[in-house]
Parts: structure tokens; sequence; C-alpha cells
């Protein structure tokens, strides 16, 4: 009771303390979540130039993107939407600024681009019309408001595309080149000159050294050059989980246990389907379709006899030969289609049964043994193939290896002779097929195989947990590479990690979940952690963080070293030359001077050399018989004397030179307006915080 009164009479001071206790736990949590932006950083995935990208608006079209690709992994798709969303906000922006609108002649032609190929739109001669599609839109609106929201964000998206195209126009016109510059192009092309010069090259110079500070001072004095992304480096061991010896001999027992049943099964398809890890194939093969290791003992077997067990891409295999016979490699076939209501092609658009569409296909059948020559004009009349019927049904060839026919249809048409006509049935139709033409018979063996996939035991499985757990336990607090080298496993590196990057290297593939733990705020450099991989487990230190921003010596040593140091032996040279005759030069050089005979500014290629547009460059420069100084190219220092300048005809007109370079200042300034409006941009991105 004492204690209650206590607590009683200091009870307004008690929820003092809990209400300041309440109030630095949500502090804390608004600091940790972005102060009071939090919210709009939680529902923005960028901003461009102070326009938000919205995270709602943002999954959409990634996720409308990923509908309509096949093999796009979700960041391929973020990546490329990011690069389309970007372009369009920035093209918005000068499209506004331009005052760019779009007229009902120039939205109508769009509209026709767009809907030209589709058969919803287009009248009775087969042409795009307007009164057809606004018919349809009309419907939209009166039966399905979520449709017509739809229509109305396409027809958004055909206007904006249109102002884009304009635009674009725009750009193009602005950057012809005159007949003057067509004049300039013509003797980039055709004007040369003749040349002597005496090279020495740059790896018979002593060797230099380039240092810290020299790189320092090179990246300042080329800023824009060496600025970075954020990046990340890691460095890893891959633990890969396959089979041990002992599981690859459990795996060849089992099948071994197996072969006596199999030997004297009289349905093989279906003791396969019940004892094998692969599917049973029925297909006939030529031997250049078996696997090459085991091909010739395969194919030379009879029917009825055995080969194996064999090891074969994972597997232990045991193979019984259960059909010999002849196939044509290839044929030739015409065929008609007759479907019917409710067969796998019916989109409502068929009338007939399939007891009609049976009959039709027999009666077809019979004409066509009687006359092929009626293929040509029963086709376009009944067939329901839209590919071939106005052809005669010309399927052209198929060869056996990769034919793209319907089993059914294939089955008949590889096992029949020329001239060979029947209507054969699957969930098409029924297809009146005639082989045509049959080349080049040979032997195909039909193989039954019962396999059994190596694999991990659970044992095995378990032991690698093991080993890997214990190695990023170790690493955690030791030296890295100091414990994997006592172990015997192998350290790889990863650096230059961008913050949206997914694959990280050949070895590793698709590892976004490795990425995105690099740049993770709690992730700090010298942290491991292990990584559950499809095939094993990744263990992985963080050895880098680097903001964005310039380069450090040591990341733009590999670029900058090999330029500071051809300055650097290119000024030796220059000291050590002496003699002022290019003969004198080349003698004291032990050398000798080379000639380079109609050589041209749009290709400066000297003999034994490379492109070296420098030196001649100032080669044009130079009156007959001068001779340049020692000029520091890619290869080496060069001594140049002009021999001839090689003069060219005037011409008329240049005109076809400048419409030449108009058309390719035009293919390349779209290109080059979206990269300066990129860098002239204001862009936060916070797609790596979402995905």
């Amino acid at each position: 009771m004492a204690v209650l009164n206590k607590i009683r009479q200091r009870s307004v001071f008690l929820i003092i303390i809990i209400a300041l206790a309440l109030f630095s736990f949500v502090l804390a949590d608004l600091f940790k979540s972005g102060g009071l932006s939090g919210q709009k950083n939680q529902n923005t995935i960028a901003t461009i130039n102070g326009e938000d990208v919205t995270r709602e608006d943002f999954a959409r079209k990634v996720e409308g993107f990923q509908r309509n690709r096949r093999n796009v992994s979700s960041t391929q798709a973020v990546n490329q939407v990011w690069d389309m969303t970007l372009q369009e906000e920035l093209l918005k922006e000068q499209i506004e600024k331009t005052g760019i609108l779009v007229g009902d002649d120039q939205f109508n032609m769009m509209l026709k681009q767009v809907y030209a190929g589709n058969p919803n739109f287009t009248n009775q001669a087969g042409m795009f019309d307007r009164a057809v599609l606004e018919e349809y839109v009309a419907n939209l609106k009166a039966t399905s408001p979520q449709a017509y929201a739809q229509w109305e964000s396409m027809e958004e998206q055909i206007v904006l595309q249109a102002k884009n195209q304009i635009y674009y126009n725009m750009i193009r016109a602005g950057v012809g080149a005159t007949l003057v510059e067509g004049e300039q192009a013509y003797l980039l092309q055709n004007e040369s000159v003749d040349l002597k010069y005496v090279m020495l090259p740059y790896a018979n110079a002593e060797n230099v050294e380039v240092s810290k500070e020299e790189i320092k001072d090179y990246i300042k004095k080329h800023k824009a050059r060496f600025e970075k992304e954020a990046n990340t480096n890691i460095k890893y061991v891959y633990f890969e989980e396959k089979a041990s010896a002992k599981d690859e001999k459990e795996a060849r027992e089992e099948l071994e246990a197996e072969v006596s049943n199999f030997n004297a099964a009289e349905d093989v398809e279906r003791f396969i389907a019940s004892n094998s890890d692969m599917p049973y194939d029925a297909t006939f093969k030529f031997k250049s379709a078996l696997p090459s290791e085991n091909a010739n003992q395969i194919f030379n077997l009879e029917e009825g006899q055995t080969y194996g067990p064999y090891k074969e891409n994972g597997f232990w295999k045991y193979a019984k030969i259960t059909g010999v016979k002849q196939i044509a490699d290839s044929v030739k076939l015409r065929r008609i289609l007759v479907s019917y209501q409710g067969s796998a092609i019916d989109q409502g658009d068929f009338t007939q049964t399939k007891e009609q569409a049976k009959n039709l296909a027999d009666s077809i059948a019979e004409v066509v043994k009687a006359d092929i020559a009626k293929f040509d004009e029963l086709a376009p009349t009944y067939s329901d193939d839209p590919r071939s019927k106005d052809n005669g049904g010309d399927l052209g060839w198929n060869r056996y290896s990769n034919a793209r026919l319907t089993p059914e249809v294939k089955d008949f048409a590889y096992n029949n002779t020329k001239g060979s006509v029947e209507v054969v049935e699957n969930q098409l139709g029924f297809h009146v097929v005639m082989v045509e033409q049959a080349n080049n018979k040979q032997k195909a063996i039909q193989v039954a195989t019962i396999a059994k996939s190596i694999e991990p035991s659970e044992d095995t499985s378990s032991e690698l947990y093991t080993e890997t757990t214990k190695f990023e336990m170790q690493a955690a607090d030791g030296d890295f590479d100091k414990l994997a080298e006592e172990s015997s496993y192998q350290v790889k590196k990863v650096t230059n990690i961008k913050a949206m990057q997914e694959n990280l290297n050949a070895a590793l593939g698709n590892q976004r979940s490795i990425v995105k733990w690099t740049f993770n705020e709690e992730t700090k450099v010298g942290d491991v952690k292990r990584f559950d991989l499809p095939s094993g487990y990744v263990v992985a230190k963080l050895t880098g963080k680097n903001k964005k921003g310039l380069q450090s010596p040591e990341e733009a040593s590999p670029e900058v070293t090999p330029i500071l140091r051809k300055e650097k032996q290119a000024k030796l040279i220059e000291d050590k030359i002496s003699g002022k005759s290019m003969d004198e030069i080349a003698a004291s050089e032990n050398t000798k001077v080379q000639t380079a005979n109609a050589i041209t500014l749009s290709n400066p290629t000297l003999p034994g050399a490379t492109s070296e547009p420098e030196v001649v460059g100032a080669a044009f420069s130079l009156k007959s018989g001068e001779t340049t100084e020692p000029l520091a190219g890619k290869k080496g220092v060069y001594v140049v004397e002009l021999v001839k300048k090689n003069e060219v005809t005037p011409l008329n007109s240049y005109k076809t030179f400048a419409n030449r370079e108009s058309n390719t200042r035009a293919a390349n300034a779209l290109s080059r307006v979206n990269e300066a409006l990129e860098s002239s941009a204001e862009i936060e991105d916070h797609r790596a915080d979402f995905y």
C-alpha cells in the first residue's frame, strides 16, 4: 500500500517521464527515416529537375514492362523503365519551353501508325478506319470506365510521342551541313600526302615511374573525365554445392538396381515414368542428335541391345534401343487445315462442328489423292492456316532436327514416302497433309533411357553448410585472405559495383541481394556475410564503399598511368634526339626512314604504326620539303617530312557530301541531345532504396 501511495503522489512526475520517453522514441524513428521528409522518400523513386517520380506510377510501368517482355529480370526492367522515364521527363520540360502542340491531323496520323496493323480498327477494305476506332472508344466509355481510362492514358502517350517526334525533327533540322562543310568533308576523304618519317617507339625508351601525386594532379585537370558514381568493392569465396564421390557412387548403385527390371519391362514408357529422373523420349534420333561422348557406342547398337551405365550431364544413365528405322532428313510438305468450333485455335469464328470438319477434311483428302494439283485450288478456300493458305498450303522444306511441326504432323511426314496424303488430327483440327518430297533417308534410332540424377545428399549439403558457416564466423573477426588460404579456398574480387547493378561477374551472375547489402547504410567496410545461392553459398566481405565524386588515384591509375608514362618517355626521347636531317636522326637512333603515301585525314594510319591523327594533321600543315619538330604520337615520337601534297580535283557541287554529313550529324544528334539534357539536369535517384 505504501508503494501505491507513493506512485499516486508522484503520478504527474511519472506521466512526464513516460511522455518524454515516447517523444524521444518518435524523434529517433523520425530522424532514422529521414526527418520530416521521410514520408516523401518512402513514396518517391526519383526527383528530376524538381518533379517527383512516384513509387506507384513507376512500379506500374515496371510491371507492364515485365508483362510485355519475356526473360527480363526485375532489375533489368527497373533500369530500362528508368531510362525511358528519365528521357520522357527531360523531354517534357523542353517541349513545354518550346510550346510544341499537336494538331488533329498529326494526332490522327500517329493513331494510324500505332493501330494500322490492328484488325479491330480496319474497314472492309482492310484499311485503318478512324470511324471504327471512335466507335470502339465510345463503346469502352459506355461499358467499361476502367478500360476507357486506360484508353485515355494511351491517348496521352500518343500525344507525347507526337510532341517528341516534332522536337527531334527540329533538332535534326538544326544540325545540317553547309556546302562549305561538304567541301571540307570531300577534302578530308580525298586530299592526301606522301611522307617520310622516323618513328622512335616508346617501347624502346627507358621505363619511368609515375607518382600518386602526378595522377592526382591529372585527375584535377580533367575532372569531368573521372567523375564516378557511388560504388562498392567486395572479396568473396564461393562454396559450390555439388555431389560427393559417395553421392555419385550411390546414384550409380540405385540405377544398377533397376537395370534387370528395365530390361524385362514390356512397357518401357511406363517403367521410365515410374523409375527414372528423366522423362521418356520416343523421338527417333539421328547420330548427330546424340550426345557426342557416347554417340558411337549407342548408335551402333541393334534393336533390343543396351548400353551403360554411363555418366552424362549430371546423370547416371542406362540406354536400350527400342526401335531402328530409315527416316528422311528433310521433307517438303503441303497442308490444308480444317478447324472447327471449340478447337484450340477457335476464337468464336468457326461455325462448323468437329464432325463436319472431319467429313470436309476426308473429302479434300480424296480429291488431292486423285490430283495433287488441287492443293493450289482448295487451300485458299478451305484452309484455316493463314500462313500457308494463299500459297497452296505450301509449308516448304522442314529438316527433321528442327522442324516446326506439331508432333502428329511430324510423325506422319517423316514416316511416309513421297506423294503420301493423309488426314491427321490434333487439337488444332484436321490436317490434310501431303509429303511432296522426301530427301536423304538414313538410319535413326529410338532410345529408351533410365537415368538417376547425381545430386548432393542431405549429409553433403549439411557438411557444406557447416563448413561455410564456420568460415563466415571466423572471417568476421579474422584475416579473410589468410583463413581462405589455410583452407585452400579461392578468393575472388569484384570492384566498382554500382547501386543498381545486378550482374556481379560471369561466375556469380545476377546477385541483387549482395549488391543491396553492400549499399545498405548499416553495412560497414569489413563486414562479412553469407549468401545462399541456388548452387551453393557465397561468403562476402565488403572491402570498399566509395561515395559519388572523383576517382581516387588508385582507381584512375590504370587509365592515367600509361598517359603520363608516355608523356615522360616522349620528353626523354625528344631530349636525346641528335641530328638535323631525317637520315641523321634515323642513324643516331639505329632505325630507318620510312615512307607513307596517299595518307588522308579521314584515315590517318601510318604503315607499321597505328592511327596517328595528330602526326598526320601536322604533316598537312607543312610545305613540300619541310620537316616537323619531334611529335609525340600514340606509339612513339615522330619526325615527319612532307614529300608531296596530293591535291584533288574540285567538284562543281558539294551537295552530295553536304547531305551525307547532314545525315551523319542527324543520326548522332538525338543521343547527344539526350546526353546533354541528362548531364545538365538535377537528378535524385532513389531506385536502389526500393529495388
